[in-house]
């Protein structure tokens, strides 16, 4: 799993395929919350586990998921 200090605030996160999934908001609970004004979040915030993390590398995060199979998984709910 990437360190998630790693992680940056406001940074682009994209699936393996190089599909657009979000930016972050903040990293919490082991989990990426993403922006709710990102144009793919359709006005929600979205969760996705760290274990998704590929790398994190300045401004982007790279998960191990293809963007799609991301969005059929990811959660409008965080972690308790």
């Amino acid at each position: 799993m990437v360190d998630a200090s790693h992680i940056r605030e406001h940074a682009t996160v994209v699936g393996s395929d190089g599909g657009h999934v979000g930016t972050v908001d903040h990293v919490d609970k082991g989990e990426i919350k993403l922006t709710k004004t990102d144009p793919d979040a359709g006005g929600l915030h979205h969760y996705i586990p760290l274990d998704f993390v590929d790398s994190a590398d300045g401004d982007q995060v790279r998960l191990n998921k293809p963007a799609d199979e991301v969005k059929r998984e990811w959660s409008t709910s965080g972690a308790a």
